[in-house]
């Protein structure tokens, strides 16, 4: 009879407690984003959390303390990257911001293509009215990083010339507002463009529109 082979537990039907540590804290993620699109974040419980995970809740709790760093890790997981995408644009950049403003956009609308991505925010959409700490969960994690950075890019970019003369938090805002919008009026309002979510359709359609809005006027135009 040949050896085992040393990676045969993390193989197919493998206990989980026995897979290499440092996959458990995805799979706790997977486990509780599957419970909170099913049966929502206020009905789902650590200890549910823990058995579709295959882990005591005391296994859970030493990757997670509470339920709401669980969500915390879910979004952090799924937008984070996009966020400190926005959050390094300014830094050291200097001249017309609409190239790095198209990649922040596809660069969301492709995360977004992820549907493990895409539940988060959808999740975060039909629950923070009920649950206030998922919505002020997605503030600090993405709004408050992304936005400030949309802001102080426009305001280098209005500075320097390179774009017309724009309010630049309210242009922060209109960057954002369409994604946000968009995944309103298909989750809440059941209006889904043909074809299904479309954000690729969306980000290019909203694009365009942006780089004409901001234009830079010719001299002598009102």
């Amino acid at each position: 009879m040949s050896e085992a082979d040393p990676d045969s537990t993390a193989t197919a039907g493998a206990p989980k407690f026995r897979r290499r540590a440092e996959a458990r804290p995805d799979e706790v993620l997977d486990a509780a984003l599957a419970l909170f699109v099913a049966q929502g974040y206020g009905h789902t419980t650590v200890d549910q959390i823990a058995r579709r995970a295959g882990l005591s809740k005391g296994a859970v709790y030493l990757y997670f303390p509470s339920k709401k760093a669980l969500l915390e890790g879910l979004v952090r997981r799924a937008i984070g990257p996009v966020a400190g995408f926005a959050q390094g644009m300014p830094a050291h950049f200097r001249g017309d911001p609409r190239p790095l403003i198209a990649r922040f956009l596809r660069l969301a609308a492709d995360a977004l293509t992820d549907p493990h991505t895409l539940a988060v925010p959808k999740l975060v959409v039909r629950e923070a009215m009920a649950a206030p700490e998922i919505a002020q969960i997605y503030r600090d994690e993405v709004l408050a990083r992304a936005l400030p950075a949309l802001q102080a890019l426009i305001a280098q970019g209005v500075a320097g010339g390179f774009i017309r003369r724009v309010d630049p938090e309210m242009a922060a805002r209109c960057i954002m507002g369409p994604l946000v919008a968009h995944l309103l009026l298909s989750e809440v309002f059941g209006v889904i463009p043909e074809g299904g979510l479309a954000l690729d359709r969306l980000i290019e359609t909203h694009l365009a529109i942006l780089d004409a809005g901001l234009e830079p006027m010719l001299e002598g135009q009102p």
